[in-house]
């Protein structure tokens, strides 16, 4: 992991495919029995419809696919379960991932070599309740610290290509991952994806701008952006980052269904866009990394393959 793996492959091409939701598609095969621990329920009783899910996005057109670790901090797990299973979950998380690479690698021997991201959710992951969307919550900046790097360095130590930092709405929380990135995964690349509120600032506040320009000092960042955000509120904040970021963009927005809380569940929406009509104009915008998040389906990861790579075949 010494060399930036990511930064290669955006050299090779202008604009990467990441793959879409995980723990929404397992949800849809009823393989999610505790919805607390989400997908690393998954990772403990079904982990082949992890694989089969990793599969479908690869070949489906993207280019990167992301470990389902967003909440399998070990300190989490440890909470969650009754046994501390956290250093082989995560482990097995990483090694479902490289199978489907490896085997997508044999059955399209044309195709290039996808990357693995390896998701570190933010601290308002392990509260489980929400705060990823609020940025309501208060650690110091070595708390932070400690909190992360037993995830990253088990993510590490299993052969992740890369850190992919997602939904991270405080920016004290960013600073602490940087710095860890710094101080002791020299060599290892990251993006940084932020949680931002109806202003488009971090969700705890921070003015956008103010992260971003911290973000354009750190080489070992090598993307900036958003995630778990509307799909229509993509353009404008491409249009707020475009000017300020020296980095290349990531999003990777919900697919525009709506949250029913009193119903507690997912309300489609006939009248969310969708992604063939949408990448060109975020492409237009400044976007080089564009996947999916909530909600969105290897059908929606091949929208956009069809949109950005409509003359590559697989062999």
């Amino acid at each position: 992991m010494t060399r930036n793996l990511l930064e290669e492959k955006l050299n090779q091409k202008q604009i990467l495919i990441s793959d879409g939701g995980m723990g929404t598609e397992l949800e849809k095969l009823g393989v999610i029995s505790d919805s607390g621990l989400w997908s690393s329920d998954a990772l403990l009783h079904h982990p082949d419809a992890v694989y089969d899910i990793h599969r479908a996005y690869l070949e489906a057109g993207a280019d990167i696919i992301t470990t389902a670790t967003y909440q399998a901090n070990p300190l989490f797990l440890k909470k969650r379960l009754s046994i501390s299973t956290d250093k082989p979950l995560i482990t097995k998380a990483v090694e479902i991932a490289r199978r489907a690479k490896s085997d997508f690698g044999r059955d399209h021997p044309k195709a290039q070599i996808p990357l693995i991201a390896g998701s570190v959710g933010p601290y308002g992951a392990y509260l489980n309740d929400g705060s990823e969307y609020t940025g309501n919550y208060h650690l110091s900046k070595n708390e932070f610290k400690a909190f992360h790097l037993p995830h990253l360095q088990l993510l590490k130590q299993a052969g992740v290509d890369f850190f992919a930092f997602e939904t991270v709405p405080n920016f004290t929380e960013v600073q602490a991952l940087v710095e860890l990135l710094r101080d002791n995964f020299k060599g290892v690349s990251a993006w940084v994806s932020f949680s931002v509120n109806h202003a488009f600032d971090l969700c705890d506040g921070t003015n956008l701008e103010q992260a971003i320009s911290y973000l354009n000092q750190v080489p070992q960042i090598s993307a900036v952006g958003v995630n778990c955000t509307d799909i229509e509120n993509i353009a404008p904040i491409l249009d707020r980052i475009k000017p300020l970021c020296q980095k290349p963009i990531v999003v990777y927005p919900n697919n525009g269904d709506d949250y029913d809380s009193s119903l507690g569940k997912w309300v489609s929406s006939s009248n969310k866009p969708k992604f063939t009509d949408i990448t060109s104009n975020w492409i237009d915008k400044g976007a080089q990394i564009i996947g999916g998040c909530c909600r969105t389906t290897p059908d929606d990861i091949h929208d956009i393959f069809t949109v950005v790579h409509s003359d590559r075949v697989f062999a």
